[in-house]
């Protein structure tokens, strides 16, 4: 079996030295466990899964004998099946206070397990949030420190760092295919039907059993509706009124339901910046799902070619860049302040940076001819009280170039 390093790794063994409880959430088989028991390994880390009804029978009704069966230094996973478990691992960090790393906690549905984490845990947990491969990690790129920010000096360092020119049909393979380690550990590339099997099974397998669990949502049938329609307007403005109409759901159902998105981990809204925020400005969030394999498979693309032709060719790649930078954030444990803009006289910027001096605007385009004027509303966040940095066309370019002292045109293989 073929393991990717992941950037997390040097993260964690940073945070393990320094605190006493590390909290790892995301949504399901992005590889959490499968990283922390490789670090675990290494240092004689006991493990204990909540998935095996036993232990989580065990740490539900009886968490002092849990602790007495498995000891510190420990990697729970799934801790989310257990909340009984919180005030146990409180009392011991209390008591163990010159010990560093004693717990590792994995979870898949973050929001769901902040409430006990905020009472139980305060000022002894490090959360940090785990997303699919990035693009660097499945191209082998060593150097992933350095999250996204269209500077000359960031592309300058990519551009030398390896992210070689890729041509569309290969981005469009890998944004078909999703961000799914279990999709990359074979040696020779899995067929679309063999995608397509894994995908099913994990709605199947793990997203429909998180609603259950998480919402006690009976009718599964129609949230799959809403998953299928949703994931169709990946990439947009999110429409409350849309999908409540389209199907026949009241908007507090579709609030709940995005919920479950959200708390699985599933999905990123991209919220507008609202600071000095003028009435002519819309203020919805873009709707982005975090894999876009997934994405495909609930659109019924049976292949990377059916993708790349498709009229939601341009609206999914916008979501593979922006998952893509979100990760480069997530992993790096960098606070990701992102946003996007759209006003009512049809001024759009895709997606902005946020940083100390500056709004740096990009624009994603499927095309490899990028032009300056795919970047003429960037001067519109101006507006917004903070000058404009440097900003970029993300395309298919092979390399870099200026189209003017302000903008460049970036690779998405750069990522």
């Amino acid at each position: 079996m073929h393991i990717i390093p992941r950037t997390l790794e040097r993260r964690i063994r940073r945070i393990s030295q320094t605190f006493r409880v590390l909290l790892l959430t995301g949504p399901r088989q992005v590889g959490k466990t499968t990283l922390l028991k490789q670090l675990a390994e290494s240092e004689s880390r006991n493990y204990v899964s909540l998935d095996d009804r036993k232990a989580r029978h065990l740490a539900k009704t009886d968490p002092d004998g849990f602790f007495q069966t498995h000891k510190f230094p420990l990697l729970i996973d799934e801790i989310q099946y257990a909340p009984e478990l919180f005030s146990n691992i409180k009392m011991i960090v209390d008591e163990e206070k010159d010990k560093r790393g004693l717990f590792w906690l994995t979870g898949s549905q973050k929001y769901h397990l902040m409430q006990n984490v905020s009472e139980s845990l305060a000022g002894r947990v490090i959360i940090v949030d785990m997303l699919g491969l990035s693009q660097a990690e499945i191209k082998g790129r060593s150097d992933t420190s350095r999250p996204f920010v269209p500077t000359l000096e960031w592309i300058r360092h990519a551009r030398e760092a390896g992210g070689a020119s890729e041509s569309m049909t290969e981005v469009y393979e890998r944004v078909w295919r999703g961000t799914f380690p279990e999709l990359y550990q074979s040696a020779n590339p899995l067929l679309p039907d063999d995608v397509a099997d894994f995908l099913s099974s994990y709605i199947d397998s793990f997203l429909l059993r998180d609603v259950r669990d998480f919402r006690k949502i009976k009718n599964q049938a129609s949230f799959y509706q809403f998953l299928a329609i949703a994931a169709s307007r990946t990439g947009t403005a999110l429409n409350l009124s849309g999908l409540s109409r389209d199907l026949q759901q009241s908007v507090n159902t579709i609030k709940a339901w995005l919920s479950v998105l959200e708390a699985s981990g599933l999905i990123y809204l991209l919220r507008p910046f609202y600071q000095n925020i003028g009435k002519r400005v819309i203020k919805a969030p873009k709707l982005h799902f975090l894999d876009t394999g997934l994405v495909s498979h609930l659109c019924g693309m049976p292949d990377a070619r059916t993708l790349a032709e498709s009229p939601m060719a341009g609206t999914i790649l916008e979501t593979y860049a922006v998952s893509e930078i979100l990760k480069g954030y997530y992993h790096n444990g960098t606070p990701a302040r992102l946003y996007h803009y759209r006003n009512y006289d049809q001024q759009v910027v895709d997606l902005f940076i946020e940083t100390a001096e500056a709004f740096h605007p990009v624009e994603i385009k499927k095309t490899a001819s990028p032009k300056l004027s795919h970047a003429k509303h960037f001067p519109a966040l101006e507006k917004l009280g903070k000058p404009v940095g440097h900003g970029a066309v993300l395309c298919f370019r092979e390399k870099d170039i200026p189209l003017s002292d302000k903008v460049s045109a970036v690779p998405i293989s750069y990522l």
